[in-house]
């Protein structure tokens, strides 16, 4: 993180293209902005860039009172989903003599290009602007040397001919800006490079445009499926009453999920009081939902092995491949988190199967609280994570 005399040499530093001045505290779309834009580093300083809170354009305090809000409010960019892939950054506040500046320490993306609600941010000089072709080409050959996680590896096997283009052509407009895309010229392996589905020096799909749009996927990866029992009794040694291989792209095995779950849940009629009664699920839908969505965004797709979803009688367990990753610990879970798979995580969060990013095990123990079912409990070990969820008595 910067220091304090980093700082005082920042605000009298009038000629970086990796310093923003703003006196606004609210205004979130600039904010955006310049993190997208600072996070795409075209210049390629590979060097954080600063967004300064409280500091006019000459470099001047503007007598701001940094408040825990607007902290958090700042923190809040990284995992909205608006900024995709997820930036790095870091927020703190800064006390000097003449007053007081928040800043925001916004770390160059291994992933370029990083997109805001579907348009390229970069630093020409001063100032933002959205990228053209020219540059966001830039930013992807960048990318492919950059490259450091499984879904965003070329799947060498692979040619254009084993992706479904049309599906592809519907998620482009969800996770594009209108604009973009009516000025758009490009071939239609650029457009898939654009959003790292397609590594054009290879001349194949990464194994995220094998997994989202993939005719076959599990001829490339063996494992991306969930197998799926139901049993009737609490554990594995009776014959299951359903079974299943859900398989295909990953959107069609997540439309299979949400269907599975609404046949899964069983709602009756429960007394809260003498006077009250109140039609409650056995298990809270959107928990499982968040539960199972997490399996899917965080597994590890190098394993052979399946997501398991098994349904017992008295409880359900989910069990995804690939131990905690990154920065998550057991020790630290689930309040803190790192992307095995960072461009799945933003194709889902684009069509509306995750709202926000960091927050899926955590809403999903509030609703099953809310619900009155045990918290869900998790285990790990270097393989997988377990997590196992009560049935509401």
């Amino acid at each position: 993180m910067i220091t304090k005399s980093g700082l005082i040499a920042l605000l009298t530093d009038m000629e970086s293209d990796r310093i923003e001045r703003t006196v606004s505290t609210n205004n979130t779309e600039k904010f955006s902005q310049a993190i997208c834009a600072f996070a795409n580093d075209l210049p390629n300083h590979r060097l954080p860039g600063y967004l300064l809170i409280g500091v006019r354009d000459n470099g001047e305090l503007s007598g701001l009172t940094v408040t825990d809000e607007l902290l958090k409010n700042l923190g809040g960019i990284r995992s909205d989903g608006n900024v995709l892939p997820q930036p790095v950054l870091n927020v703190s506040k800064f006390t000097l003599d003449s007053g007081e500046v928040a800043v925001v320490e916004v770390f160059p993306s291994d992933l370029p290009p990083v997109r805001y609600k579907g348009r390229v941010w970069i630093r020409v000089g001063p100032r933002k602007a959205v990228a053209n072709e020219q540059e966001e080409r830039i930013l992807t050959e960048r990318r492919i040397a950059y490259a450091r996680s499984f879904d965003a590896r070329p799947c060498i096997e692979g040619n254009l001919n084993d992706l479904a283009l049309g599906q592809f052509d519907a998620y482009r407009r969800q996770a594009i800006d209108p604009e973009t895309i009516l000025a758009n010229q490009r071939s239609i392996e650029q457009q898939l490079a654009s959003l790292r589905l397609f590594d054009p020096d290879r001349h194949c799909p990464t194994f995220a445009g094998i997994l989202l749009f993939g005719t076959n996927p599990r001829f490339f990866l063996p494992g991306s499926y969930i197998q799926y029992l139901k049993l009737p009794a609490k554990d594995l040694t009776d014959l299951p009453e359903d079974q299943a291989e859900i398989s295909g792209d990953l959107f069609s095995i997540l439309h299979e999920l949400d269907t599975r779950l609404k046949v899964l849940i069983q709602t009756s009629l429960r007394s809260l009081s003498s006077l009250q009664e109140k039609l409650l699920p056995d298990y809270p839908e959107k928990a499982l939902r968040e539960l199972l969505m997490n399996a899917v965004m965080h597994r590890n797709y190098d394993s052979n092995s399946p997501i398991r979803f098994y349904v017992f009688s008295d409880h359900i367990e989910i069990l995804s491949p690939g131990g905690l990753y990154g920065e998550a610990t057991r020790e630290n879970f689930p309040t803190r988190n790192s992307y095995r798979n960072p461009i799945i995580a933003e194709a889902m969060k684009s069509l509306g199967y995750v709202n926000r990013f960091g927050y899926g095990v955590q809403r999903a123990q509030a609703l099953l609280k809310d619900n009155r079912n045990p918290p869900a409990e998790f285990e790990f070990d270097d393989h997988a994570v377990l997590a196992k969820i009560w049935r509401r008595q």
